[in-house]
């Protein structure tokens, strides 16, 4: 229904946050929109007001409180406005990058189901799903122009548990798996007593990851969530030029950046961090040599550790780094739990509970029993999610990371599954073995820098090109793996297991002959 101004909101769903601010500070800036190319500022009334009338288009389309609702739009305040819209109206939202091969996006947005996806004008991409799904493209115009049209204040009865956002990762069948994260999930880190630091009124955040990753929730909604400024860098990439054009238009104080940007950074252009108040890093292991580096060049910069898989939505755990965790024998602490989550060591693996944690996955129940397990804490049982990470508390009680338990890895920021893209790899016509792993970076410190793809085909088969190629339309471009080699055989072990060392010397051996 449509309710008079004030709506009675509730402040524990995400977008009752921002319209919570709209009302009490409706002139305060919400975004910097550096994709419109001169940086418009939107307001919080503004803000608001367009979602409310994309709301209402969404309900008179048929979207309804739990459905879950595709979002192919590219990055800018338009998309903003429309997640906002799609929960005003109590469903969640999968934002999905319009980029995504064909294949990829036509199987995210059939397993979601629901009656409308919102998609660009001009796109090749056709939704799948169930028959009648309406395909749904918001105006071109700028979000004044939707504000005007909004005739009162969408509201929809829905539980902080609701469902807010799917999240697409990689899994080890080969098919994406989608995380459901609802508002509690995203909203704990923002709130209580150690919310994420460099938030709130008058700090500006910057965004720039990919809008289906869960750090997006982390750029738009912790700033939006509570009254501070979001500010949309300019390309679907972040380079030092980039940061400078953020901090110097748009004032950010406050960045996310994956700890292999932030290598990156630190090695080309460590200036470039001037004038920034808090850096957020994580995703993989932290190199002690530029984190000694970074804060020996910023002492004034607050520099936080996250770690967190996406099943608890961005952050289970952070740490202000100081100069003495980069001499610690297990590298940089991940630190303590955030707001509304538990941290437990079963058997060395991290397990975790609390508000943060995921629904489970979309559509496939034996998945979501076997990742989210009861566990027996202080005489009662608590849903869990076993992380698949090693890990250790120090003296202090502060949590270290050991490693996987699997095979899974992050690069880039990526969390990749090898058995998944063998598993598309094995698709390709003429590939008959395969066996991916990941390439060590350059020094002791260095994490996997890239995935190595190993296959042997019948003679005659497809040519390490060809296999690429084909990969790059199942996969999207982050998942394919940087080099594709041919080989005759598969070695193996003394126990039969196929020989990682023996692949990756070939490699070596290769690069040496150039």
């Amino acid at each position: 229904m449509l309710s008079p101004d004030p709506a009675p909101y509730p402040r524990d769903l995400l977008h009752a946050a921002v319209a919570g601010h709209a009302r009490l500070r409706p002139d305060a800036i919400a975004l910097a929109d550096g994709t419109a190319g001169g940086g418009d500022r939107i307001t919080y009334r503004t803000l608001d007001h367009a979602a409310d009338a994309y709301a209402e288009e969404l309900r008179g389309l048929g979207v309804r409180p739990g459905d879950l609702v595709p979002v192919a739009l590219p990055r800018g305040a338009r998309l903003i406005a429309v997640l906002l819209a799609v929960l005003k109206c109590g469903a969640g939202y999968a934002a999905l990058d319009p980029a995504l091969p064909a294949y990829r996006f036509r199987e995210c947005v059939g397993r979601l189901g629901g009656r409308v996806a919102v998609v660009p004008a001009a796109t090749a991409h056709e939704p799948s799903g169930p028959a009648g799904r309406i395909r749904w493209t918001p105006p071109e115009e700028a979000l004044e122009d939707a504000a005007r049209r909004r005739t009162g204040a969408v509201h929809t009865e829905v539980s902080p548990s609701s469902v807010a956002s799917v999240f697409f990762t990689s899994g080890t069948s080969g098919s994406p798996k989608g995380v459901l994260s609802p508002h509690a999930a995203a909203l704990r880190l923002f709130t209580g007593h150690r919310p994420v630091a460099g938030l709130g009124p008058g700090r500006t955040m910057a965004q720039a990851a990919p809008t289906g990753w869960d750090a997006f929730s982390l750029e738009v909604w912790g700033p939006l969530s509570t009254g501070g400024t979001c500010a949309l860098a300019p390309a679907n990439r972040l380079l030092p030029d980039d940061l400078r054009l953020l901090r110097t238009r748009s004032g950010v104080d406050t960045l996310w950046i994956t700890s292999a940007l932030f290598n990156l950074f630190v090695d080309e252009d460590i200036d470039s961090f001037a004038g920034l108040r808090t850096v957020l890093t994580g995703g993989e292991v932290l190199s002690p040599a530029h984190v000694r580096a970074f804060l020996g060049r910023h002492p004034g910069i607050r520099l936080v550790n996250g770690y967190g898989p996406v099943e608890s939505c961005v952050f289970a755990t952070t740490r202000t780094v100081r100069p003495e965790d980069c001499g610690l024998p297990h590298g940089i602490p991940i630190g303590r739990p955030v707001p509304g989550t538990g941290v437990h060591l079963v058997d060395g693996e991290i397990w975790l509970t609390g508000t943060g944690l995921a629904h489970g996955y979309l559509a496939d129940p034996a998945a979501t029993r076997a990742a989210f397990p009861r566990l027996r804490i202080d005489g009662r049982d608590e849903r869990a999610y076993r992380t698949g990470d090693r890990g250790a508390y120090d003296r202090d009680g502060v949590l270290h990371f050991l490693g996987r338990t699997d095979r899974q890895v992050k690069i880039a920021g990526h969390r990749l599954e090898p058995a998944g893209i063998e598993s598309a790899a094995r698709a390709v016509p003429g590939v008959r073995h395969c066996h991916v792993l990941p390439v060590p970076g350059p020094g002791p410190d260095a994490g996997p820098a890239h995935l190595a793809l190993f296959y042997t085909s019948l003679t005659g088969g497809m040519t390490a090109a060809d296999v690429r190629r084909a990969l790059a339309e199942r996969l999207p471009a982050y998942s394919v793996p940087a080099e594709v080699r041919r080989v005759p055989y598969l070695p193996v072990t003394a126990n039969g297991k196929v020989d990682s060392a023996a692949l990756l010397s070939t490699l070596t051996a290769a690069r040496s002959t150039r």
